[in-house]
């Protein structure tokens, strides 16, 4: 018996070796699909350095002719900010709220995981997380926002390897300059600059704050979206900061008195015509963009926003354009249409016809041919072939001088006009003025049914206030790169005389009596030079060009669609009224 039990014990021993063994492949076999998971996630894992070192469309910067920023196209990140000259209140608030132990830990926080663990047991949801900064920044710059299990064990792997690799500080400036907040734009300077106007190196610790508030969830506590939300958790931000000594009581309570809701900035909008246009001459001047530009254009904001108010406040129902050109050809104001987010369709490069704003061509061959204001002319009806054209009000004046002709915009006379010097000598001259070529030669043209555009029309007015000069419309004076080397600066044409001077002092005369006597008087104001109106067959397009010291503005009013508008709508109405409102302020 004895013997037997003696045979039996090798056989159980057998078994429980057996036994062991296999849990021990089990382990074994285990731990090599871990090994294997995790080799397998970390050769899915993005070229670290390439990311770091992310390329990006270049972004184009405009400036206005005073050097301050209007708009930018391109940009996704801000201004690179750092710790090291940042003010210290900036960086505080982020770690305040957002990782306190950042500078004592390593990759990750054992302590913030048993925290968020016991917040979330007690709450019976998610309501804490447990990510350290160096985590969010390995997971910000490197990874999708999926939430798989491979994603957590790259973001580990990461965060080692950006613990490893930089400074505190190092990786710090990584998530301030990479964190997206407002907009799609990156970067904490991006963020200051979209709410507050101005970038992270100028922020008050109140603002601080309030960026700070938004790393939880950037829509969710947005000062513009949920500014409550926003000034809540700011307030939040300010007592962790006093609670860690980064500040005292009594500049919390102060900047807790300075929290407040950020509106939308909605006058940007007034630029885009301007920096679509732009961005065209850049590319014709420069080729394909592969760098950052810094683009100084002529535009006057201060212009530009009056011309802007003006046409939104007083177009009703219409369309309108407008655009305002310097003596030297720099344009100082553009405005395309009443909102670019409804159409980007830019009309002041939009060929239409200019009615009898289109005269003044035909009055300068006569002026050049030895009339005077004071030549009197016949006002009666004329027909040229099957062309018969009448009056606005079919009304005629007889014997009258070519001032009074001009001023009330008769069309007899400029017919009769052109038969006698001819059309061939008319298109001469608009050609000299810079638009001949686009013109039909047909009598129709003289009244002004060849299309033109706006910024065309008004270059040929400029050319006169320009006296008597070539103006060649331009919108920008130089171009830098992001290392402020000079890429594009404009070399000025000489100016080319055009016409006399004695036939730009008539033609000034005319374009005087206009405002004073004529048809342009609602755009009279006592620094206005002198203008003219036009309107188009059926009321389609309503036009005024005027004049003061310092630049030459032409103004469009019409449907996108060219169907007439109301019979009172004429260039002497609503693009007169218009002008004098942008001018007389």
């Amino acid at each position: 018996m004895r013997n037997q039990q003696n045979l039996d014990m090798p056989e159980k021993r057998s078994f429980k070796s057996r036994f062991i063994m296999f849990c021990v492949n089990v382990c074994l076999v285990g731990v090599a699909c871990v090994g294997l998971y995790i080799l397998f996630v970390f050769l899915q894992m993005p070229s670290l350095d390439s990311i770091l070192h992310e390329t990006r469309s270049p972004a184009v910067v405009f400036l206005d002719k005073n050097g301050n920023e209007i708009r930018a196209m391109g940009r996704i990140m801000g201004t690179p900010v750092s710790v090291e000259t940042l003010p210290s209140h900036v960086w505080q608030a982020i770690i305040a709220i957002e990782d306190k132990n950042f500078y004592k830990h390593g990759a990750i926080s054992v302590r913030g995981i048993m925290r968020a663990m016991i917040v979330n047991a007690f709450n019976g949801h998610f309501a804490a997380g447990g990510s350290t900064i160096t985590q969010q920044t390995a997971k910000n710059i490197f990874l999708s926002r999926d939430k798989k299990m491979s994603r957590k064990i790259q973001e580990l792997i990461l965060s080692q390897w950006l613990e490893n690799r930089f400074t505190k500080n190092q990786i710090l400036d990584l998530y301030i300059n990479r964190i997206s907040l407002v907009g799609g734009m990156r970067g904490i300077d991006a963020a200051s600059t979209a709410l507050f106007g101005h970038g992270a190196n100028k922020m008050t610790v109140a603002e601080s704050a309030q960026i700070a508030a938004m790393l939880k969830a950037p829509t969710s506590y947005s000062p513009l979206k949920n500014p409550e939300r926003n000034i809540k958790r700011a307030r939040i931000v300010l007592t962790e900061m006093v609670k860690q000594g980064y500040i005292d009581i009594d500049t919390a309570r102060r900047a807790t008195k300075e929290l407040k809701a950020v509106s939308a900035k909605q006058d940007k909008n007034i630029y885009r015509y301007w920096t679509d246009f732009v961005m065209d001459e850049v590319e014709s001047r420069i080729g394909s963009i592969n760098q950052d530009l810094y683009v100084y254009t002529t535009i006057d904001t201060n212009l530009q926003k009056r011309v802007a108010a003006s046409l939104s406040d007083k177009i009703g129902e219409y369309q309108g354009a407008i655009v305002a050109v310097a003596r030297d050809g720099a344009i100082q104001s553009m405005v395309g249409g009443d909102d670019y987010q409804i159409s980007q369709f830019n009309r002041v490069l939009s060929p239409r016809q200019p009615g009898s704003a289109f005269k003044p061509v035909v009055y300068l061959v006569a002026l050049e041919n030895g009339m005077t204001p004071d030549s009197y002319v016949n006002d009666s009806p004329v027909t040229i072939g099957d062309y018969n054209p009448k009056n606005y009000n079919e009304r005629y004046y007889g014997g009258i001088n070519l001032a009074t002709a001009f001023a009330k915009s008769v069309n007899s006379v400029p017919l009769k006009l052109t038969q006698e010097y001819g059309i061939d000598t008319v298109l001469n001259m608009a050609s000299r003025l810079g638009v001949g070529n686009r013109l039909r030669r047909e009598y129709s043209t003289v009244l002004g049914a060849s299309e033109m555009s706006l910024l065309d029309l008004t270059t040929i007015y400029s050319v006169i206030w320009n006296d008597g000069k070539s103006v060649h419309p331009y919108s920008i004076y130089k171009i830098k790169d992001s290392a402020g080397n000079v890429v594009y600066e404009r070399n000025p044409s000489d100016e080319i005389t055009i016409l006399s001077h004695q036939t730009v002092e008539y033609m000034k005369q005319l374009l005087y009596e206009v405002v004073t006597k004529g048809t342009g008087k609602r755009a009279y104001a006592k620094n206005v030079f002198g203008g003219k109106t036009g309107t188009s067959n059926d009321n389609r397009d309503a036009w005024f060009v005027g004049a003061t010291a310092d630049y030459v503005m032409g103004i469009w009013v019409g449907k996108d669609d060219n169907t007439p508008m109301a019979s009172n709508v004429t260039g002497g109405t609503l693009p007169a009224t218009i002008f004098y409102d942008v001018v007389a302020k």
